[in-house]
């Protein structure tokens, strides 16, 4: 059984191969070097792509990039244990029901959702347009601002917080809750010595689930920030659009060592994938 299982997956292993490992090999090698896009009759190897890492821009969007992750982590954090919590707690039979509501708009383009989002931060907008026939006038025009980012950033990574979170409650023993209410606990210490320490797991995954893509991205902060915000994704993509493969590749390969950190550090907090969806 195990060999067959083993042919089934050598699609994937060739699959995998070409379309991650092999790119990673080759943006490795390009950052390396000096080319005129992707044509190496005269490209020469240099070090000079990592003096630009210094430079102003680049450093501004990395800056960027972390405030801005932070900050929609903090906020996710916030209202995914909430949700996450109240779910939990709720005497709803079908629980899944409920979840798969908050996953809904995932199954969704990401680009379609973010212009439909940018839409509605507009000043003339569908919305505006249906309360102005019955006499309501509404004005929002906050398209192009950070509050436009971070509003975009979260209402779309919101569900990677409330799922690990939720996962790692369900997975808490309920005899630990009756024990501590024996012992006299009151609800808000049962959860703040019992409940919340050992949700930490989901917490944890949830918070890094949120955080790479709110800090690699360029899609959410090119659509709503109207070109006014600009985070390292943004620099990456800029310099792919200009044939600069060599420091989109260095920038890219920088991303990938966060990914790869972030992957170690839940690989430490859930041992045994309990939080991972």
């Amino acid at each position: 059984m195990n060999k067959e299982f083993k042919i089934l997956a050598k699609p994937y292993i060739v699959w995998l191969f070409l379309l991650a490992i092999l790119p990673i090999f080759v943006m490795i090698m390009l950052s390396f070097m000096f080319s005129e896009g992707l044509t190496f009759e005269e490209s020469f190897f240099t070090f000079n792509q990592f003096t630009l890492l210094g430079e102003s821009s680049t450093l501004e969007a990395f800056k960027n990039s972390v405030v801005f992750a932070t900050l929609t982590t903090v906020i996710s954090f916030v209202l995914g244990y909430f949700v996450a919590y109240n779910v939990f707690k709720s005497k709803f039979k079908n629980k899944f029901l409920i979840l798969t509501l908050f996953i809904l708009p995932m199954w969704s383009n990401l680009l379609l959702r973010t212009e439909a989002l940018g839409n509605l931060m507009e000043n003339n907008n569908i919305l505006s347009d249906l309360l102005a026939g019955i006499g309501i006038t509404l004005s929002i025009g906050i398209k192009g601002t950070p509050l436009a980012v971070i509003i975009g950033l979260v209402f779309t990574y919101l569900p990677f917080m409330i799922l690990p979170i939720y996962t790692a409650l369900e997975k808490i023993d309920y005899s630990l809750e009756e024990a501590a209410l024996d012992l006299g606990l009151t609800n808000m210490q049962k959860f703040w010595k019992v409940i919340f320490p050992l949700s930490l797991k989901g917490v944890a995954t949830g918070s890094i689930l949120v955080f790479l893509p709110s800090m690699s991205g360029f899609a959410i902060p090119e659509i709503l920030g109207s070109g006014n915000i600009l985070l390292i994704g943004n620099v990456i993509e800029q310099s792919f659009k200009i044939m600069d493969y060599n420091l989109g590749s260095l920038l890219a390969i920088v991303i990938l060592f966060f990914i790869l950190g972030a992957l170690y550090i839940v690989s430490k907090v859930d041992k045994e994938g309990e939080t991972l969806l």
